[in-house]
């Protein structure tokens, strides 16, 4: 329990900010993306690789493949082999 309480620590200090987010359609995407960043903190998935690789893709990609495009999906196919 104690995991999930700090997870939303950050959402939750800044709740007030998150309501000036700016539109309705606003909200999902900020919430999508904070959904892939502490997914990649938990798995130890470089974030700066999975956002710049993950979101551009997002448009075109079909909706029945998106589990494709987890940080979890993500992880195996880019982990470096030395």
């Amino acid at each position: 329990m104690r995991l999930c309480v700090e997870a939303m620590e950050p959402v939750a200090f800044g709740w007030k900010n998150w309501l000036q987010i700016g539109s309705e359609e606003a909200g999902p995407k900020a919430a999508a993306i904070a959904l892939i960043v502490e997914t990649c903190r938990r798995l130890d998935v470089n974030l700066r690789a999975c956002l710049m690789n993950i979101p551009p893709r997002l448009g075109d990609w079909p909706s029945a493949r998106l589990a494709e495009l987890s940080p979890a999906a993500w992880k195996p196919a880019h982990i470096k082999i030395s």
